[in-house]
């Protein structure tokens, strides 16, 4: 029988385990004992192989293989684009990847049928709707962090996941997956322009600083190995907000009647950026380096659906441009990454250097010390040695009483020898121990 493996020490309580290590194992070891290693349950393990897309063995294996007819081992599968291919127990694992079917539903009160809603917006509606505090005229701010990547108000929200799940299906037609970005890889979510039209200055939310919520991980389609980050963005328009009963509310809502009224009362007028329940979808790179982005608005006549054919050819054909972009941002990364290297490199032998001198420094202060405290010593002793010598010659109780004393001084002193002084010195190479040898 396969014996367990030895568990992971405190100090290797952070681990990572990539796809290929951990494919190794799992046919090496029955997965409960290995779940043993990690400190975690069977089940748990049995998840990380499926998201990580790593094949086990089947049920009775171990059994086949304890009397030699074990059935052959599969190839371990090629990583996907969008795969989540390290697991580290300080990193969440992805979502499990689900292949779209093409499955129909039927749409209430007709025989057609549509396909089936995207896997990433299941269930979403009412994530969004529990949101943090809001005040009327703000985007929704869900509790939930790992959702797709929609920002919009409460009113719009059904539309707003109709046509996310209209512009996923149609990547997904093309054979591009739109999936939420990998836990272990460094996706990054571009800044978004919320406003339709963009002016000098910003006013949204309340003093005109309010927070706009984002996903966790961004949201991301995949062409092929291209990651392109994903964002469907209410937008909002400049509107004059006129104080009414504690509170501000569109000018433009009052009737006249109420407006003379109002004008008649203690009121003011505001500016501020409100949802406007138009939306724009923004394509940008999610690659650290890169700066890409590409945007579809639609208009009062133009819904943004009927753009996603336009959306998707653009893409397509922005596809060598962004793999020439990243190339050249991996470039650029790998060289600043040399670069830190040699600077901390030569931070360290600085540092080894200072380490040096400074021990040196106090080992010779620490020799200059001991060889006063010697002369003292010297110099203590040859009292004491005197004043023995000046002792023989006096007789009787004096001497006694003298004695006495001098043996009460040197018990004050305590130990005088020098030797001892020697002993307690550190030399340099006993202080510090040089990590560079080649300067």
């Amino acid at each position: 029988m396969t014996s367990k493996p030895p568990p992971l020490s405190r100090a290797e309580d952070r681990f990572e385990v990539s796809r290929e290590q951990l494919f190794e194992e799992v046919w090496e070891t029955p997965i409960l004992h290995l779940a043993e290693k990690y400190a975690v349950s069977g089940s748990y393990l049995a998840r990380v192989c499926t998201v990580l897309r790593v094949p086990r063995p089947p049920v009775g294996y171990w059994q086949k293989k304890a009397v030699g007819r074990a059935p052959r081992r599969p190839e371990l599968p090629e990583a996907q684009p969008g795969d989540q291919q390290i697991w580290s127990k300080d990193r969440p694992l992805a979502r499990p990847a689900r292949e779209e079917r093409g499955e129909e539903r039927q749409k209430a009160g007709r025989g057609a049928a549509r396909p089936a809603v995207n896997a990433l917006l299941r269930g979403t509606k009412s994530q969004f709707l529990k949101t943090r505090k809001i005040d009327a005229n703000e985007f929704l701010r869900p509790y939930k962090q790992l959702l797709p990547d929609i920002v919009t108000s409460a009113a719009p929200l059904e539309r707003a996941l109709d046509l996310a799940d209209g512009l996923y299906l149609a990547f997904g037609k093309k054979g591009y997956p739109v999936r939420f970005a990998p836990p272990d890889q460094k996706l990054q979510r571009a800044k978004i322009e919320e406003r339709e039209t963009v002016r000098h200055d910003r006013k949204y939310g309340q003093y005109g600083h309010g927070t706009i919520w984002s996903p966790l991980r961004p949201t991301i389609a995949y062409l092929g190995a291209i990651p392109i980050g994903l964002v469907l963005t209410e937008m909002t328009e400049r509107a004059t907000m006129r104080y009414q009963n504690g509170k501000y509310v569109r000018e433009s809502t009052l009737d006249r009647r109420q407006g003379r009224s109002i004008l008649q009362s203690h009121s003011w007028t505001t500016e501020q950026d409100l949802p406007c329940g138009r939306f724009r979808l923004v394509a940008y790179s999610p690659h650290p380096g890169v700066e890409w982005q590409l945007s579809w608005q639609e208009t009062s006549k133009r819904s943004l659906d009927r753009a996603f054919g336009e959306v998707i050819r653009k893409l397509e054909g922005s596809v060598e441009e962004l793999k020439a972009l990243m190339d050249a941002a991996d470039d650029e990364a790998a060289r600043k990454k040399r670069e830190q290297e040699l600077q901390w490199e030569r931070w360290r032998r600085e540092e080894d250097k200072r380490s040096e001198a400074k021990a040196r420094s106090e080992s010779l202060q620490q020799l200059s010390d001991i060889m006063a405290d010697w002369t003292k010593a010297l110099s203590v002793e040859m009292f004491f040695v005197e004043a023995e010598k000046r002792m023989q010659m006096v007789d009787g109780e004096r001497r006694v009483h003298l004695e006495s004393r001098l043996r009460l001084a040197r018990s004050m002193l305590g130990d005088l020898d020098p030797l001892s002084f020697i002993e307690q010195w550190v030399s340099p190479e006993e202080r510090y121990q040089r990590k560079f040898m080649d300067e």
